[in-house]
């Protein structure tokens, strides 16, 4: 499918997609918010690396690249009459608005629940257990989670009957947003605090990578920052702040979450108790006497 003349969807995705994280890693050199505890190439290679590998998976689903399969299944709707937005008459834009709105919350909603069950929290874990936090964090996800991610978009795109240009739109606004918010960048405080109005920036996405269990259980916006507000689950800052917050999953510490094999082994290690802070950060969430 072509977004412009000449231009398919693959390559217009690519290109956006390469376009922002030479800009975003470009941008974390010249104003970095915090100072790396890991080493950056290391955690550069496992980070791209595991992104690959997520990609093969959705090309095992039957797809070329990642959105291509929500693609498809915009299009089967379309061709079928699938979807509510399929069977109203609406002016096109404001299907697209509709659409992009619907599927923001949809990915809002799975990405509470990959905390809130621990099937999906085996999964999710190995995108926490970053140590840093900077523009390849948002790649890190397991490919077992793309797979299911994938098949929780196929679904929603069918049932909404979402068009097309809305989804290959939706998913290009996703990645973008996702490396935007996570990027290792210092925004003046009054440039953050008006995009954090409408979008999640990236002082607003770091406190949810916090060891601390009310920091992490905040923030699960990638795009749009209304539904952290709107069902309660917003935090504005870090009680330590940005630089001395602790990053990551209190149990994993150590230099195993910069290795391809641990990570991906990492869905199949014990469960500890959820979210536990380090000893040397006290759990807010504890009463003391």
């Amino acid at each position: 499918m072509d977004v412009f003349p000449g231009i398919s969807e693959p390559i217009f995705r690519l290109s956006a997609f390469i376009s922002i994280l030479v800009v975003l890693a470009a941008c974390e050199l010249w104003a970095p918010r915090r100072k790396l505890v890991a080493s950056k190439a290391r955690r550069w290679l496992t980070n791209i690396s595991i992104v690959a590998l997520g990609s093969l998976v959705v090309r095992a689903m039957g797809a070329l690249a990642v959105p291509l399969v929500a693609v498809a299944a915009a299009i089967f709707a379309a061709s079928h009459g699938w979807g509510i937005l399929n069977m109203v008459a609406l002016p096109g834009w404001l299907e697209i608005v509709i659409a992009l709105l619907v599927l923001d919350l949809a990915i809002w909603f799975q990405h509470l629940m990959s905390h809130k069950i621990p099937v999906f929290w085996r999964l999710h874990r190995m995108h926490h257990a970053d140590r840093d936090i900077d523009v390849t964090t948002a790649l890190r996800f397991h490919p077992i989670e793309i797979g299911l991610s994938m098949l929780w978009k196929i679904v929603c795109v069918l049932a909404l009957g979402a068009a097309p240009l809305a989804v290959i739109l939706f998913e290009v606004i996703l990645n973008g947003c996702a490396m935007f918010n996570h990027a290792n960048l210092r925004l003046p405080a009054s440039v953050d605090g008006f995009l954090r109005l409408f979008l999640v920036t990236p002082d607003m996405h770091r406190v949810h990578h916090s060891v601390l269990n009310r920091e992490h259980d905040s923030n699960y916006g990638f795009n749009l920052s209304i539904w952290d507000r709107l069902f309660g689950t917003y935090v504005p800052q870090p009680k330590g702040g940005h630089e001395g917050m602790t990053i990551g999953v209190s149990q994993y510490q150590t230099e195993d979450p910069t290795r391809l094999w641990w990570s991906l082994r990492l869905p199949w290690k014990p469960l500890a108790r959820r979210h536990e802070p380090p000893k040397d950060q006290p759990n807010p969430n504890v009463k003391r006497v």
